[in-house]
């Protein structure tokens, strides 16, 4: 048999047992919760910010990086509202490399499994505790999400996920907003099929039971870009695409008509940089249309301390070791600049 069973996961109830979230944060959570739900309910004209590094990968650097985000959150509260991206498990396009802190806690250590999801619950916790900010991940593993549903604001279903089965009936159970990117293929059709499949009711097998859902009226769909034949980066979050995308919305019985838009992967062809005249544009898309203006409810960002990427092995505090980020300085500016131009 190829399998190895190495050892036993901790169920979630247990995790959370071990590590619960404090009653003062609880409170505070359901708040964040709220304000949040309202901008895709369209009770508030707040503008999400979905902006973090491409991975979490250090506790210490990663909490510095929101401390920071909540200071600017401050200045900005009257038009952004921002959920730090704590990206915590990463797909891989061949499966190899750096997977998370989900896998490794120590990214020049083995993978162990059962610390990843304890140093993951206690950088939320200490996230939420030190800047009040409740956070985004992705929905890497569904069986995990049980493990943090407590703590987290925001799901993302990747590019790569978006089509599987198990990914959308787990959506329809949640009670907080997930956003559906398009697949690699940039096929809009996908992305709008998962929509309608995790906004409806489920009964499907989760985590060794029989379970059944509500579904999920806060699921939206996320542009991020497509990869043609020629393995070529094709953007997607120009008007023409956001028209395209609102008219084939309008043609299905769908709660909450909702886009973000990824300013980075295969919209900024990885060239982090870009991000900035990607964010600007997709500003004047909102202004040029009021069908668009209120379609659009944000911005995925990647951004953290310092500008660019590096290799595990180089110990540079804040700087990604997945996809470059913007740096501090340049996130900094462009979320007033954002806001400025809300």
């Amino acid at each position: 048999m190829s399998f190895e069973f190495l050892k036993k996961m901790p169920t979630p109830a247990e995790i959370k047992e071990e590590f619960p979230l404090p009653e003062t944060l609880v409170k505070l959570k359901a708040d964040r919760d709220d304000m949040i739900k309202k901008v895709f309910t369209g009770e508030s004209d707040k503008f999400l910010l979905v902006i973090g590094p491409c991975s979490a990968d250090n506790e210490d650097a990663v909490t510095d990086y929101v401390t920071r985000l909540s200071k600017v959150q401050e200045k900005v509260a009257d038009k952004i509202l921002i959920i730090p991206r704590i990206y915590t498990n990463k797909p891989r396009t061949t499966g190899m490399g750096y997977k998370g802190m989900l896998h490794q806690p120590d990214p020049e250590k083995k993978p162990d499994l059962v610390a990843g999801l304890t140093a993951i619950r206690k950088m939320h916790i200490r996230v939420l505790n030190e800047t009040g900010l409740t956070a985004a991940d992705e929905m890497l593993y569904p069986e995990n999400y049980q493990y943090f549903s407590d703590i987290l604001s925001y799901v993302a279903i990747g590019a790569r996920s978006v089509e599987d089965q198990q990914h959308r009936l787990t959506v329809s159970g949640m009670d907080i907003p997930a956003g559906m990117k398009n697949p690699t293929s940039g096929d809009f059709s996908v992305m709008l099929n998962s929509v309608v499949a995790a906004q409806a009711k489920h009964t499907f097998i989760y985590r060794g039971y029989e379970v059944k859902t509500t579904g999920n009226e806060l699921t939206h769909t996320i542009l991020r870009g497509a990869v043609n034949k020629h393995g070529q980066c094709i953007p997607n979050y120009h008007y023409e695409d956001l028209i395209r995308l609102y008219d084939m919305y309008s043609q299905l019985e769908l709660k909450n008509p909702a886009v973000i838009v990824d300013c980075n992967h295969s919209n900024s062809a990885k060239q982090y940089i870009e991000q900035i005249r990607i964010s600007k544009e997709v500003l004047h898309s909102k202004r040029h249309s009021s069908d668009i203006n209120s379609f659009i409810k944000g911005l995925m960002i990647e951004s953290y301390i310092e500008s660019g990427s590096q290799k595990v092995s180089e110990h540079i505090y804040g700087k990604s070791i997945t996809d470059p980020c913007l740096g501090w300085a340049e996130s900094e500016k462009l979320i007033l600049d954002i806001a400025e131009l809300l």
